[in-house]
């Protein structure tokens, strides 16, 4: 199974919709920031993670950008302050 690292943030004015799509990601990565997630995909759950997050904005007023990381890229990741690294365990990622 071909897998995808993804970077996945967001920027949504109503309090609901943000609540309903940070929710429907939780099932695809892990939170990492407060409108940031991040963590492996596979290929096929990709285009169903683009059309139901974008069913749960107002795409007028709202956006999501979804980065897809190389292994170059992810370990050139740096982070400053508390944040955490995501890595792969055994059993899936580890936030």
């Amino acid at each position: 199974m071909t897998t995808r690292h993804l970077v996945v943030s967001y920027d949504v004015s109503d309090d609901r919709k943000r609540a309903r799509l940070a929710k429907f990601l939780l099932g695809y990565c892990g939170r990492v920031q407060k409108s940031v997630f991040e963590g492996e995909v596979a290929e096929r759950r990709l285009e169903p993670l683009r059309r139901g997050a974008g069913k749960r904005i107002d795409q007028t007023v709202d956006s999501i950008r979804i980065y897809m990381l190389c292994q170059r890229c992810q370990a050139a990741t740096e982070i400053i302050g508390t944040g955490v690294y995501v890595e792969r365990g055994d059993e899936g990622f580890i936030v």
